[in-house]
């Protein structure tokens, strides 16, 4: 018997009056859609910004439901307040449900894709689908930004609708790029402080040099791409900018803890992302004449063909302690040891299976230059275990493990 086709509801009435930029991908989706909203207040418009985080209007967190009845909630308060912009975070099954339709953008931001999520698609082509909704969904007049460095870059500038806009971006830190792409990181320099990009373009009106403050070579991704979805929206391209200069990496990217040692917690959850986590961790250890540990584990009851893949992006490390993520219930044992088989021959790999003793071990055992990389749950408070869900804060156990130990950043 075949299946039902699911039925999109249609937008209300008002989406229309706000102008909304979306943003999909593997990895960077709710740093980049951080960026966006920071951008489009430039404009002087309440913004709102829904993420994995939360929704929000401007920096007030609402208190709404993650429901797509909560986010019309969400957006009609944005409305309400004279808000005519938004950023947005569209997941891979978001869109496979059809949110594209039942929430049209006038601007498509394309991150990443990588290897993630495959228990719930079922294949890399399905997975990939999913995303490209997205782009074929826009209306004419609408504005697609493309990564022109990530391999399906050519098939999603294929599949956009007559009178879309294209725009493109590279790093090529992730591949050579394709096409003739309007913004071009030449160098990335990366250090505690920040991200510092230099750049060239065909457009003499888009910038040269671009800094923000978050720390890592895939920030530069991010920036670039939430500029020219800005620069899309009617953001001039200085103020954009400006605020993308000034504003904070979310909550759990790359996030500094403490330094002396140098402790820092990410997301990172997919082998792209924590490959790339690790390599910016390993350069600044490297520049601070330090060593660098890696406490992670992977998720109970998805995706498990990730796991030795997630082993591998480690190998970098000096020190590798495998731990607990949220085993849901399944046995942690057995996920770490999967993805200790991409760290085969690796000398300095361990098991903790109580994610509080392990990170407490690497930040107990670093010395003053070292880093202290702390992966996989990121902003979470969570963690699922069995059918019962514990708050657990990775910046809290880290902070209580180094105790008088502790010292804040430099702002």
């Amino acid at each position: 018997m075949n299946a039902k086709p699911r039925i999109v509801p249609a937008p209300p009435a008002w989406s229309s009056s706000l102008f909304t930029v979306g943003v999909t991908g593997t990895n960077g989706k709710t740093t980049t859609t951080a960026w966006v909203a920071a951008a489009l207040r430039a404009l002087g418009r309440p913004v709102a910004r829904a993420t994995t985080v939360g929704f929000f209007v401007d920096d007030e967190l609402l208190p709404i439901e993650r429901s797509y009845e909560g986010f019309l909630r969400g957006m009609k308060a944005s409305l309400d307040r004279g808000g005519t912009h938004a950023a947005i975070e569209l997941t891979s099954e978001a869109l496979a449900q059809g949110f594209a339709r039942a929430w049209p953008c006038n601007v498509g931001v394309f991150t990443n894709l990588t290897h993630d999520h495959l228990d719930a698609h079922g294949s890399p082509e399905h997975y990939l689908a999913s995303k490209a909704q997205l782009f074929v969904s826009l209306p004419a007049g609408a504005t697609a930004v493309l990564n022109a460095s990530d391999p399906v870059f050519e098939l999603l500038s294929e599949v956009l609708p007559p009178g879309v806009a294209l725009r493109s971006y590279a790093v090529p830190s992730r591949g050579a790029p394709l096409g003739e792409p309007d913004l071009v990181a030449t160098n990335v320099e990366v250090d505690f402080r920040g991200t510092r990009i230099t750049c060239t373009s065909k457009d003499e009106r888009l910038p040269r040099e671009l800094r923000v403050r978050a720390v890592g070579d895939v920030y530069a991704e991010n920036a670039l791409a939430a500029l020219l979805a800005a620069i899309a929206a009617g953001v001039p391209a200085d103020a954009a900018c400006a605020a993308l200069a000034s504003a904070p990496p979310p909550p759990g990217r790359f996030q500094i803890v403490s330094e002396a040692p140098w402790v820092v917690v990410d997301y990172a959850h997919s082998p792209d992302a924590l490959a790339r986590t690790v390599a910016t961790a390993r350069a600044l250890a490297d520049g601070g004449g330090g060593r660098l540990f890696v406490v992670f584990g992977a998720g109970g009851k998805r995706d498990k063909a990730k796991r030795p893949k997630m082993g591998e992006a480690a190998r970098p490390a000096d020190v590798v302690i495998l731990t607990t993520d949220n085993p849901r219930d399944e046995d942690p044992a057995d996920i770490a040891r999967a993805i200790a088989e991409g760290l085969a021959g690796h000398g300095g790999v361990s098991t903790e299976l109580d994610r509080a003793r392990a990170i407490a071990r690497a930040c107990t055992e670093a010395g003053e230059r070292d880093v202290v990389l702390v992966a996989g749950k990121g902003h979470e408070t969570e963690q699922l275990v069995g059918s019962e869900t514990r708050y657990f804060s990775d910046p809290e156990v880290a902070l209580e493990a180094l105790g008088a130990r502790s010292r804040p950043p430099a702002p």
